[in-house]
């Protein structure tokens, strides 16, 4: 399958880092159009130094970073104003700036030497408003803004800038739940509009769940693919070289690594076997997959108390609590 056409970034040996010292071995990576990338990794493995590279912030030490077929050297800096625009993860505080005048500088690259606001440029931070839920917010303050409102009025931004690549870093960080998934929600409908977004994340759950494809940063390089792809190749299991955690492959999260001490079978299925078994993996039980005493029934539609069989003596608990505390404290009942 030809990709060539859709192909709008990619990065081809590409050498990351600060002067003389480089971060990591030659990196390799695409993204095509309408994308959503997540780029995950440890704590300063480069993704903020990467997607800066990208940008044309910092300088390539190495390698080539081709945007749409042509190479970030060839392009001059209006050139690439137009093509990606960029959220850093600086916090942007200031007083005196309106809703509006903020997303209005999105419009440099189109604006005379003395940054006047054509018709052109007005009807794009409209558009830019309306399309971030910011619509009667012209007026208002930045000051006066929520973190997710501010979040929203710097996607605006970049969205005025009327750019088919954009760059995020962090874009849900310090976020509550709720701005963080109307943050996403808003990225997936930029992206089925046809734009590329490259974004970094701390937010592993996001980018297993959310993202079309994944550049995961390690020590060795970038692996990249769709999420689930590099969940059942195992990539997941090198992203962070500690002992202490450990990731599952069934239901995608990371969970700190338990020795267990102990093992017990449990009889069910669907939320609230999960839901049990997460539970005593947590204290230390592991589950058998055979059956054995004692034994715990989880919950289901014709019983709705966990109970917990000893010796052949059934005890009852309305709450998985109660169940591991017993569990937990050794005592049987």
């Amino acid at each position: 399958m030809d990709r060539s056409k859709d192909k709008l970034v990619s990065v081809g040996s590409l050498i990351i880092g600060y002067g003389s010292k480089r971060l990591l071995p030659p990196l390799s990576a695409e993204a095509l159009k309408g994308e959503l990338v997540a780029v995950i990794g440890r704590n300063g493995i480069g993704k903020s130094t990467l997607l800066r590279t990208l940008l044309g912030l910092q300088p390539v030490l190495g390698g080539k970073v081709v945007i749409d077929g042509k190479n970030l050297k060839e392009m001059s800096r209006n050139q690439m104003a137009r093509r990606i625009g960029y959220i850093s993860t600086e916090i942007i505080r200031v007083s005196n700036m309106t809703v509006f005048d903020l997303v209005a500088l999105g419009r440099y690259p189109y604006t005379n030497w003395i940054g006047q606001t054509d018709e052109l440029s007005y009807a794009a931070v409209k558009d830019a408003l309306k399309k971030t839920g910011l619509a009667g917010f012209e007026s208002r303050y930045i000051s006066s803004l929520s973190d997710g409102e501010r979040q929203r009025t710097m996607i605006a931004r970049i969205l005025a800038q009327e750019t088919d690549i954009l760059i995020m870093d962090e874009p849900t960080a310090f976020l509550d739940i709720v701005s963080k998934f109307d943050i996403i929600k808003l990225m997936l409908s930029l992206a089925s509009e046809g734009r590329t977004i490259i974004f970094s994340t701390h937010d592993l759950n996001i980018a297993v769940n959310q993202a079309h494809r994944i550049w995961m940063m390690l020590d060795e390089g970038i692996t990249e693919g769709a999420p689930e792809d590099l969940v059942l190749d195992g990539s997941f299991d090198h992203l962070f070289k500690s002992g202490n955690i450990g990731f599952d492959k069934n239901d995608g999260t990371f969970l700190f690594r338990t020795e267990f001490s102990d093992s017990i079978y449990v009889e069910g299925e669907g939320p609230s076997y999960q839901w049990t078994r997460k539970a005593l993996n947590r204290i230390g039980y592991s589950v058998n997959r055979e059956p054995a005493d004692p034994y715990i029934i989880s919950p289901s539609a014709k019983n709705r108390q966990w109970i917990l069989s000893v010796s052949g003596k059934q005890h009852y608990f309305n709450k998985l609590y109660d169940l591991v505390r017993v569990l937990s404290t050794g005592k049987h009942l």
